[in-house]
């Protein structure tokens, strides 16, 4: 969160989508009015909540794929609260999922010793798994509390230090999985399966992508670039390229990549999360898909023995 006017959001938007979410069980099969118009305004507020980041991501953490992701929210979710009006119900799956990701992830913002934990304890592996591979550098404190900043000394460039963050984690990606996970009517069996498919893959392909900016930052692997990188985005500290290409460039994008992949293999496990991908890539292209049937899954029936409607 890069402001208490976005914290303050994010706690609106939950709480507007688990309001959907009751009213949505509350009414059933009697016509999901309120539910409907609610969750509607819950993708709004959620578009906004996107829109204000933007900033954040584009012009100070200088990320291209967050920046036009977050630019692109807006318009997706105006689209979503659209689709819910006009009766796409599948998408109160989606909605459901939106409030379970926050109510994960939204509590380690705020209680300060659950945050400090999880940024120590990635902090600490990261450490391991470099002290393993036979770098020497140190483990400093990050601010007054917490310990979880790698120190390197270069051989001619002086001290590097890298911060390990909340971001930098792998909550986020849990949090999606976990909410969609979470979301879906199917039996629990298959959801713990699905869960210990996706967390322990995240967490160690997190904990890879530490190491890698860590090093990639300490060691200027990517210094080549210096020129173009300056030009393009901005940076005074010629230093900060190697930083920029290691993790909002090729860090970022295999997350991208790595997402999808956990995504297939969960799906394999939880068919129910393919409505899911079908609703968002309905909503950006404008075109129904059979992921289903592509993927050699059977689509989920509701109780009453009808597939989901659409």
């Amino acid at each position: 969160m890069t402001s208490a006017f976005t914290d303050a959001l994010a706690w609106l938007i939950v709480g507007l989508f688990a309001a959907a979410v009751a009213y949505d069980w509350y009414e059933g099969e009697r016509g999901r009015g309120r539910a409907r118009y609610l969750a509607a305004a819950s993708w709004v507020v959620f578009g906004v909540f996107w829109a204000a980041l933007f900033p954040h991501f584009a012009f100070e953490q200088r990320s291209f794929i967050e920046g036009a992701l977050s630019f692109a929210a807006l318009p997706a979710c105006l689209y979503a609260a659209y689709l819910l009006v006009d009766g796409r119900e599948t998408l109160f799956l989606l909605s459901r999922a939106v409030a379970i990701m926050g109510l994960i992830y939204l509590p380690f913002t705020m209680i300060t010793p659950a945050k400090h934990l999880l940024i120590e304890t990635v902090a600490a592996q990261g450490a391991f798994v470099m002290d393993a591979m036979g770098y020497e550098f140190e483990v400093i404190n990050h601010g007054r509390e917490i310990q979880g900043t790698y120190l390197f000394v270069h051989p001619t460039k002086g001290e590097f230090t890298t911060n390990v963050l909340l971001a930098c984690t792998g909550l986020g990606s849990m949090a999606i999985f976990g909410g969609l996970i979470g979301a879906v009517r199917a039996p629990l069996g298959r959801k713990l399966r699905a869960l210990a498919i996706a967390i322990p893959v995240i967490w160690g392909l997190n904990l890879v992508r530490v190491v890698f900016i860590t090093l990639a930052f300490s060691f200027q692997w990517f210094q080549i670039f210096v020129d173009p990188i300056s030009g393009l985005v901005g940076y005074q500290n010629p230093n900060m390229v190697s930083y920029f290409i290691s993790d909002r460039v090729l860090a970022q994008s295999l997350s991208v990549v790595a997402l999808v992949g956990i995504a297939w293999a969960v799906a394999r496990e939880v068919p129910e999360l393919l409505t899911v991908a079908e609703d968002v890539l309905y909503i950006a292209t404008g075109d129904d898909y059979d992921l289903h049937d592509a993927v050699g899954t059977d689509r989920p029936v509701r109780a009453d023995g009808n597939g989901e409607k659409r």
